[in-house]
């Protein structure tokens, strides 16, 4: 009797063991049970979760949306008193008038400049003229003089009025210099001036961005999540408003790095959705990323230390979901889905 039971407790022993080795072999996927289909539960819904945040400083005037609601591209979601902003706008062109007037008057200035160059030019003519004829009158004189008809006081003021004519004609061609370098100070003071008049233009654009970045609009169609900003509040430059989550969407699927072998791009997928009563929906892998998941972690691992286990890794494989499903448009940022490769 005793052989008998030991025989039984053996035989059973034996067939838990050989459905233990079978089990771990089916849920590993080892021999017989090794197929190319490749399935994994650790994937889930991406999209473009959109944070929305001011660019400046103010107090909240208006919230023109609600939790939850569907936005359009380029609509108001939250307004920021503007008053400030229409103010530092009105004082950026008071100051672009001021320059261009500036500029204005230089043109001025020039054109005044070139006037007196031709008056100089022409009291220098008149000077050159004047010399001249007192060049002339003193030849005339000192021959006279030296015939002895001219009297020594005519030789003297004809002398005097030379020197006076050449002393003239250095006065005005002085005069003329200073005209030319009064011209060419005023366009040199152009360029500082123009440089002003380029300046003030790009702070009253500065200003008017800024009064336009009171106004907070939707980047792109979607849906606006938890609302979190309230009317009055002062909120800086930074602070999280709300997200807008646009419709497209996509599934991360964290395949192990032993099953990248069966999958390759293109590969059509089933993708079954926990939230619609696990539903499925069709998709194709588009791409790999160039890295395990653990590389993207704040804190990599390192195994170089203490004793090491051996840990398969999970590369992350984007999927696409393919038109024209209905459910697809119900897709959520975050919800858990489960992947299965088809093999065709």
């Amino acid at each position: 009797m005793k052989q008998y039971i030991r025989n039984t407790a053996t035989a059973l022993a034996v067939v838990f063991g050989i459905v233990g080795i079978v089990v771990v072999a089916y849920a590993w996927r080892l021999p017989p049970f090794a197929s190319e289909v490749q399935t994994t539960d650790n994937a889930y819904v991406r999209g473009y979760v959109t944070l929305i945040s001011p660019q400046l400083p103010g107090y909240v005037t208006d919230v023109a949306v609600k939790d939850y609601e569907s936005v359009k591209q380029g609509q108001v979601l939250v307004r920021l008193d503007d008053r400030i902003y229409h103010q530092k706008l009105a004082q950026a062109e008071a100051t672009l008038a001021s320059q261009k007037a500036a500029l204005a008057n230089s043109e001025q200035q020039e054109n005044a400049a070139k006037a007196r160059i031709g008056a100089s030019e022409a009291a220098l003519g008149g000077a050159t003229s004047a010399k001249r004829r007192a060049e002339e009158n003193w030849n005339r004189v000192e021959e006279l003089s030296a015939k002895g008809i001219s009297t020594q006081s005519d030789l003297e003021q004809s002398r005097t009025t030379l020197d006076q004519a050449e002393a003239a004609v250095s006065q005005a061609q002085a005069n003329l210099e200073v005209s030319k370098q009064d011209l060419q100070t005023i366009i040199v003071g152009r360029d500082s001036l123009g440089a002003a008049v380029a300046g003030a233009e790009a702070a009253v654009e500065l200003a008017r961005i800024d009064l336009s970045n009171t106004v907070i609009t939707a980047p792109r169609d979607g849906a606006v999540g938890e609302v979190g900003v309230k009317l009055g509040q002062y909120v800086a430059a930074g602070t999280q408003l709300m997200a807008v989550v646009p419709r497209d969407t996509w599934v991360i699927a964290n395949f192990k790095e032993t099953q990248l072998a069966y999958i390759k791009p293109g590969q059509a997928v089933e993708v079954t959705v926990d939230a619609f009563r696990h539903a499925t929906l069709k998709g194709h892998v588009e791409r790999f990323s160039p890295a395990a998941g653990s590389e993207f972690s704040v804190i990599k691992p390192d195994n170089a230390t203490g004793n090491f286990t051996k840990v398969a890794q999970r590369i992350p494989v984007r999927i696409a979901i393919d038109d024209g499903q209905d459910l697809s448009q119900y897709l959520a940022p975050g919800l858990s889905v489960e992947v299965r490769t088809v093999v065709e």
